[in-house]
């Protein structure tokens, strides 16, 4: 494993604890398709939610990780959020929506700084 998908790795579990404490149930971690990968599947008051996860070693202003999470990238997150949906029979009349989960790890304090973008434009 690269260092990088070992960041990523780590950031999402994070992010699963937080969810759940948050309320969230998790359904599917890693899902992926050809065309892309939804990190985390959660569901929360009966909405779906398809989390894009990014994460940073350090705090540098202009380089927060959400801003890597271009429109581009969130594209293929919808197209495979859809794919999902399809695969798993799920009825058109369900609700759900993309999220955005940023974490910037701070070494020094041992902690990690996570900002929740919810239900993002497109």
């Amino acid at each position: 494993m690269t260092k990088i998908s070992e960041i990523g790795f780590i950031a999402e579990g994070y992010v699963a604890q937080y969810l759940a404490s948050k309320g969230y149930r998790i359904l599917a971690q890693n899902y992926k398709k050809p065309w892309g990968e939804i990190d985390l599947i959660v569901e929360k008051d009966e909405v779906l939610v398809f989390v894009e996860v990014k994460a940073n070693t350090a705090d540098i202003a202009g380089f927060e990780p959400e801003t890597r999470a271009d429109r581009e990238k969130m594209k293929k997150v919808v197209r495979t959020a859809q794919t999902y949906l399809t695969d798993k029979k799920i009825g058109s009349n369900q609700e759900w929506q993309v999220d955005i989960i940023s974490l910037v790890f701070d070494k020094n304090r041992g902690v990690a700084k996570i900002k929740h973008f919810k239900n993002v434009e497109i």
